[in-house]
């Protein structure tokens, strides 16, 4: 299995084509295409940051122990 990645153009008629070499023995393949249009910017979108809606708990004592005694009660 190879999985390769590349960056090509569709043609004005609609049509993506491929020639692409491998060094795979010649037989029948499966082909998985997953086509992602580029931005003609260049840029990203950036992923949205939830760094305001994440926190952080504190925990006093033994977290794994809790974990047993709830586990327990199941």
């Amino acid at each position: 299995m190879e999985v390769l990645k590349l960056t090509t153009t569709i043609d004005e008629s609609g049509y993506l084509n491929l020639n692409i070499p491998t060094q795979l023995a010649v037989g029948e393949v499966n082909v998985v295409v997953v086509v992602n249009p580029v931005s003609s910017d260049g840029k990203h979108k950036p992923n949205y940051d939830f760094s305001d809606l994440a926190g952080r708990l504190t925990w006093q004592g033994d977290a794994v122990a809790m974990q047993r005694t709830l586990g327990d009660e199941w």
